[in-house]
């Protein structure tokens, strides 16, 4: 019994001095202060600024939803053991040029759900760059403040930074080289953005990346290009899902990826589905075979655009041999007419030539070529030998009948 007396009593006291607050004598007033873990909480207290009469030994600091509308170096002052500090929902739009150079212990530095609207480029800048993880989710104002933020990681000294959490800020679209100042991070958050694309060198500058998370964006698809970007990563844990997928011909590539043993691991890869098209709908992409997609399987060695082409003169070949069979198809149905018309084209060129050759025959009988008044005797029609004789020939090849021979003759008088 005394046992379990003592045993009620010592919770009591451990209950008593390291769980339940109290109020320090140097605490802002409203600010609750925990000795035990040197903790200093200023929570919705509609202050305007950070209270500057915070105690020195403080570890943590916790001020959060209230109305701060700009912070600076004068705001911290004389914090270096601070390691931890939450700013979030304050309705911070501005950060001063080293706003936090008097906290050289600084750790963790959370700026989440803040419209910030201008970064100073030395605003994070620490002595020995102490910071080791920075959350930035939904406080991006727009997309100038994400071009100052990559001039402040740029400027800011944050070579030892290993989480970057930039969620939730609408980014549609990420700069080469965003990350290329943080050598050692080794987790990017990026979820619930818009971005679509990847392009190259967007990842470059992190060595050790272990965590990428890139889900809930609107990707649609990833290309060589994002494919060879993402491969650049090692092995590192990606997370890829809640993306407005389109499984079609050309997502096949990334399905094969995702299968590939040489991929980076896909930590949510069930939930990297399709959105489209409908029959497709919320299946898994990395069972979609190009069968499926709606397309032939792919020709190895022959790039897109040149399967693209030959499908072309395939097609341009259907349609020149359809059109040839038609043709002969009329031909054939109207052959006796074609024929007719064949024969009646061949008689009208022989009685053609026929008259050509009677006029001929004419014009080259010597007799025709005889005057009345004797001048020129034996001339031609011109004064001139006649030509020689010369048996007509038909169409066929054949030779004029004697008849026709005889009536083109001019008897001479007297015959």
């Amino acid at each position: 019994m005394a046992d379990h007396i003592g045993m009620r009593m010592f919770t009591f006291f451990v209950l008593f001095f390291f769980v339940t607050p109290y109020q320090c004598m140097e605490c802002h007033f409203g600010c609750t202060c925990f000795a035990a873990t040197n903790t200093v909480r200023c929570v919705s207290k509609d202050l305007r600024s950070v209270p500057l009469s915070i105690p020195g030994n403080a570890r943590t600091l916790i001020v959060t939803g209230n109305n701060i509308p700009q912070i600076g170096p004068h705001s911290f002052p004389e914090l270096e053991n601070v390691t931890n500090i939450c700013l979030s929902n304050n309705r911070i739009t501005e950060l001063g040029a080293h706003t936090f150079s008097s906290m050289t212990s600084l750790r963790s530095l959370d700026l989440s759900s803040n419209p910030l609207a201008l970064i100073h480029p030395e605003a994070l800048s620490i002595p020995g760059s102490p910071l080791l993880e920075l959350n930035l989710s939904r406080s991006l104002y727009n997309s100038t403040s994400l071009t100052d933020l990559a001039t402040a990681m740029r400027w800011g000294g944050l070579g030892g930074l290993l989480l970057l959490d930039l969620s939730g800020n609408r980014l549609a679209l990420l700069a080469p080289a965003t990350f290329f100042h943080l050598p050692s991070l080794r987790h990017l958050l990026l979820p619930h953005n818009s971005l679509a694309s990847v392009p190259s060198g967007t990842f470059s500058g992190p060595q050790r990346l272990e965590l990428l998370d890139l889900s809930h964006n609107a990707f649609r698809a990833f290309p060589a290009e994002a494919l060879g970007e993402l491969g650049r990563l090692g092995r590192a844990r990606l997370r890829l899902g809640r993306n407005p997928y389109l499984c079609s011909c050309e997502s096949h590539r990334f399905a094969a990826w995702l299968n590939s043993s040489m991929t980076p691991r896909v930590e949510d890869s069930q939930d990297v589905r399709c959105a489209s098209p409908r029959e497709l709908r919320d299946t898994p992409l990395s069972g979609v075979g190009v069968q499926a997609a709606g397309c032939g399987v792919p020709v190895q060695g022959v790039a897109a655009g040149e399967v693209s082409l030959q499908t072309s003169y395939v097609f341009l070949g259907l349609v020149l041999g359809f059109v040839g069979m038609v043709f002969l198809l009329v031909l054939y149905l109207n052959r006796k007419g074609m024929k007719r018309w064949i024969t009646e084209t061949r008689e009208a060129c022989r009685d053609v030539l026929a008259g050509y050759h009677y006029r001929y025959e004419i014009d080259s009988d010597p007799r025709r070529g005889q005057p009345s008044d004797g001048d020129g005797v034996g001339m031609g029609r011109f004064g001139t030998a006649p030509p020689p004789r010369l048996t007509p020939d038909t169409c066929d090849g054949g030779q004029m009948p004697t008849d026709m021979r005889l009536k083109g003759t001019v008897m001479a008088p007297g015959n």
